[in-house]
This record gives C-alpha cells, sequence and structure tokens, in this order.
C-alpha cells in the first residue's frame, strides 16, 4: 500500500508539472474559466480517480464537516500572520502601502470568489491528497514522517509555482525569489494545520488569506 501511494502521488505531481505548466506557458484564458472550470478538471480529476482507485474515502483528503468551525478559527489566527507578512512587504517593495492592488479587471466579490476556487483546487490536491498520502507512505503515526511529508510537498508545491511565476506574473528576479519563498512557507503552514485539523476546509481558508496579501505585494 505504502510503495502504491508514492506511485501514485508521484505519477499526480508529474502530470500536474506537466500539464498544468504546459498549459500556463501555451494557453491563456480569462481567469474565471481557468479557475472554475479548467484547474478543476485538470486538478481534481485525477485525485478523484486516484481515491477510487484506492477504495478510500473522500474524508481520507479532508472533505469532512468534522472540526469544520475549529478549522476556520485556527485558519484566521494563522491567516493573520501570513497578512502582516504580505503587508510589510508591499510596504518595503513600494515605499508606501500600496493597496492599488493587481486584481486584474474583476471586481473584489469576483475576484474573493475565484480565489476561493483556486484554493479549493489546489488545496484538494496538495494538502487533501499529496501531503496525506505521503504522511500514510512515511509513517502517520509519528511526527517525524509528518514533517517529512510536510516539507516534501511544500517543495513540489512551489516547484508547481515556476510556471506562474515566469509566464504569468513575469515577476522579476528578486521578487520571484520573494514569491516563492512565500509560497513555500505558505505551503508549511498548510500542512501543518491540515495535519491538525484533517479538514480540508483549514486549509481553503488559509489560501485564501495568504492570496489576498501575495496579491497586495504582487
Amino acid at each position: 500500500m505504502k510503495t502504491s501511494l508514492l506511485r501514485h502521488v508521484g505519477f499526480l505531481f508529474i502530470y500536474l508539472f506537466i500539464v498544468w505548466g504546459s498549459y500556463r506557458l501555451l494557453i491563456k484564458l480569462p481567469d474565471t474559466i481557468e479557475e472554475i472550470i479548467i484547474k478543476p478538471l485538470i486538478w481534481i480529476t485525477p485525485v478523484i480517480f486516484l481515491v477510487k482507485k484506492e477504495k478510500l474515502g473522500l474524508n481520507t483528503i479532508g472533505i469532512t464537516f468534522d472540526n469544520f468551525f475549529r478549522s476556520v478559527y485556527i485558519s484566521l489566527i494563522l491567516g493573520s500572520v501570513f497578512v502582516m507578512v504580505a503587508v510589510t512587504l508591499n510596504y518595503f517593495k513600494y515605499g508606501r502601502l500600496n493597496f492599488g492592488a493587481n486584481l486584474g479587471n474583476e471586481g473584489l466579490f469576483l475576484s474573493l470568489g475565484l480565489s476561493f476556487a483556486t484554493a479549493i483546487s489546489e488545496e484538494i490536491t496538495f494538502r487533501g491528497y499529496i501531503f496525506t498520502r505521503l504522511w500514510r507512505a512515511l509513517g502517520d503515526e509519528s511526527r517525524y514522517g509528518e514533517w517529512q511529508a510536510n516539507l516534501i510537498t511544500s517543495l513540489a508545491w512551489t516547484a508547481l509555482h515556476i510556471p506562474i511565476t515566469i509566464f504569468v506574473n513575469k515577476l522579476d528576479p528578486l521578487s520571484a525569489i520573494i514569491y516563492l519563498f512565500l509560497t513555500f512557507i505558505f505551503g508549511i503552514g498548510s500542512a501543518f494545520l491540515y495535519g491538525r485539523t484533517k479538514n480540508i476546509g483549514s486549509s481553503i481558508f488559509l489560501h485564501v488569506l495568504w492570496e489576498w496579501p501575495i496579491i497586495l505585494f504582487r
């Protein structure tokens, strides 16, 4: 079982890196289409396929009502840290607090909705599936196994953001390094939080709280 879980995780990451990376390089559709239709098809479809193949329930990727309110509460506390860090970086980048942020052509509420859509696809895939399967394979009874799984997942998460950093955000080298560093730190925090709650809602809410300060920094 452990070998098959590692094989599934490796397959999923390579698939995402090639397919999603190629998509980011070659195609650009409106954000609403990408985040609501394209990303769920590319990201969540293989996850559901693998979960069914493993004959495990959706609760094993955090889709459950257990600990929901506790998850939201902890997400708000931890998310406030990301907000403070990103706003501080925003100040140092622009020499002032620049809240004329890059929201694109979308309104505030649509942008927020798209943030949730993005978070759902990415958190179910990375924290819900990749992190939990690595944790199981590396030893789900030990804290060492959890941190191994956390670091590997966070590194893979960061690597998958390299294409968007280069081809979509088109950040300068320093900004790209900071963005990827924040992405890595978020990955660690999100997996740690998920490990405490076993509810993917915690990671989804934390993702939204992280993404908006990143938008302000950008």
